[in-house]
């Protein structure tokens, strides 16, 4: 039998609701998640270790695309984005967000813990003081060297 991970894609407010009853450390980190690859998923296993649960905001298309990751990012559309970073089982809950940062997800879900990847600076990360003034945590953790997805684009590029 093969499980339908789809269920783990919700709205903010679905999330809020969720974020209620949860008991334990709840994680959250945010992406793009343009084209997952290993790093993304190293990355999400050590988040998810930190705490009973794992939730990802994903930025929606036009949130990427305002990041300015390069030209036709992202590649891939939001719900295909979302429904793969829902299949991993490091993740348990997926919110897609409109902003340019997650800052109100993150006040809108008082995660206990906000992870981002060690290239961050973790004092100048959107929502640490959401989470800070509940007494949480903000860490950075390392990433898989030469794991990227703009290495991985360039790479493509070249070979074609």
């Amino acid at each position: 039998m093969t499980a339908d991970t789809s269920d783990k894609i919700v709205d903010r407010a679905a999330a809020r609701r969720w974020r209620a009853v949860q008991t334990g450390r709840v994680v959250f980190t945010n992406g793009v998640f343009d084209l997952v690859h290993a790093g993304h998923v190293g990355f999400l296993e050590q988040a998810r270790a930190l705490g009973r649960v794992l939730v990802v905001g994903v930025n929606s298309d036009g949130s990427a695309a305002r990041l300015g990751k390069g030209a036709g990012r992202p590649f891939v559309p939001e719900a295909d984005r979302a429904r793969v970073v829902a299949g991993l089982a490091a993740v348990d809950l997926v919110v897609l967000f409109p902003e340019d940062t997650p800052a109100a997800l993150v006040a809108a879900l008082e995660p206990d813990i906000l992870v981002k990847g060690s290239e961050y600076d973790p004092d100048a990360l959107p929502g640490r003081e959401y989470v800070t003034a509940r007494g949480g945590v903000v860490t950075v953790l390392p990433r898989l060297p030469n794991h990227s997805t703009t290495t991985l684009v360039e790479r493509i590029r070249a070979a074609t």
